[in-house]
């Protein structure tokens, strides 16, 4: 996909979601527009959405896409990993990822974001798509930039 094409599509994603996030909707409201979003407007994905951290495990929050895992452990996962580590993880090739969780099998490539309120983490942004290398640089600091929208307006 051409990089000017991706730019464009994660600005008009980023204009759009400052509008879409009502402060008084709640959490769950504001995450389920954003994951229909994303999901609308981001190329060549087959699933998004948010896992929170509830009881020490991350529980399956609102998403687009085929039924997903409901609880993941600390560490399990590109989300438990993501969740581990506090970094943002890109895989690449799902399949090279020794401990993936395949919720889609038509998955080849994953991106998972932290989510921070205060200096807690509480939960994950997950995109999947089903293409290889589908997640870059342009799309890392987008995602970024995207939670950090969601984390001042909504956590």
């Amino acid at each position: 996909m051409d990089k000017e094409y991706k730019i464009k599509e994660y600005e008009s994603i980023i204009r759009y979601l400052k509008e879409l996030i009502i402060h008084n909707a709640g959490l769950i409201a504001n995450l389920a527009n954003i994951s229909a979003l994303l999901n609308q407007y981001l190329s060549d994905i087959n699933w998004v959405g948010f896992y929170l951290v509830q009881n020490e495990e991350l529980i399956v929050g609102p998403f687009q896409g085929l039924p997903a895992c409901t609880i993941i452990r600390k560490g399990r996962g590109v989300c438990g990993k993501s969740w581990e580590t506090n970094k943002t993880i890109v895989v690449d090739d799902v399949h090279s990822f020794s401990d993936h969780i395949a919720c889609d099998c038509n998955s080849k490539s994953e991106i998972v974001i932290p989510i921070h309120s205060k200096d807690e983490m509480v939960g994950v942004l997950d995109i999947d798509s089903p293409y290889i290398g589908r997640f870059e640089k342009i799309d890392k600091d987008n995602l970024e930039k995207i939670v950090l929208i969601i984390e001042k307006m909504i956590f």
